[in-house]
């Protein structure tokens, strides 16, 4: 039986690797992740999905195979951030407790492929994942750009604070960053992972990435009070 429809509240979802070790070790387990990002967003549940994906030769790709139904999103993803050892997501769920379902199977995918792989065991994350609900627009604002602008900042090749002092020229690398949603929402990527329309009736992407500066050098009215909210494990 199909869940009953019941949207619930936008959500800042973090999950990091345990001990702080990486999650990730390359290109093919960061384009996994997008893959995983993709397929799991689904009602439907495939047996093998990644082999499904391989027997079509579709695994290098986000297209959808042709034998599985049409989909049915469990969550709207608005915003996402891969970086070594965790990642971010903006989002909310479609129908009861398919937020936790869709971050269980994302967690157990990763973790199984990731131990598979490289011959480990245990645990690749620490504990659960943990959320926060986004309660009113300036909030989802500054959460959007805290995701896919500031977390991608950190992972220039010249470091965080370079990437603050030469905003322009960082912004324009983190545009094609493709572990990041940000390159989704001006057009650099066409992917069937994120939900643009309500960011993007907020702001033009000139206008975001005006906004994007604010936030980044500390002229935003809530940086301080946001900033001291994200301390500690949402830093």
């Amino acid at each position: 039986m199909q869940e009953e429809r019941e949207i619930g509240p936008y959500l800042h979802i973090v999950k990091r690797g345990t001990r702080g070790l990486p999650i990730v070790r390359d290109e093919s387990d960061r384009f996994r992740f997008l893959l995983m990002l993709t397929h799991s967003n689904d009602h439907f549940s495939s047996l093998n999905w990644h082999r499904d994906l391989r027997d079509e030769g579709l695994h290098n790709s986000l297209e959808r195979p042709r034998g599985w139904p049409a989909r049915e999103a469990l969550v709207e993803i608005i915003a996402f951030a891969l970086v070594e050892n965790h990642f971010h997501l903006l989002l909310r769920g479609l129908t009861e407790k398919s937020v936790p379902r869709f971050m269980q199977r994302i967690s157990i995918g990763m973790a199984k492929h990731y131990n598979e792989r490289y011959q480990e065991s245990g645990s690749l994350f620490q504990g659960g994942y943990r959320d926060k609900i986004v309660d009113d627009d300036d909030y989802f604002r500054y959460v959007s750009v805290y995701i896919q602008v500031k977390n991608v900042f950190d992972m220039h090749p010249r470091g965080y604070l370079w990437a603050r002092d030469h905003f322009d020229e960082a912004y324009d690398w983190a545009r094609t960053y493709p572990y990041a949603s940000l390159g989704d929402y001006d057009g650099t990527f066409e992917r069937p992972i994120v939900n643009k329309e309500f960011l993007s009736s907020l702001y033009a992407p000139g206008e975001y990435r005006e906004f994007a500066r604010d936030v980044i050098l500390g002229r935003h009215p809530l940086h301080e009070e946001l900033r001291a909210y994200y301390s500690g494990p949402f830093e």
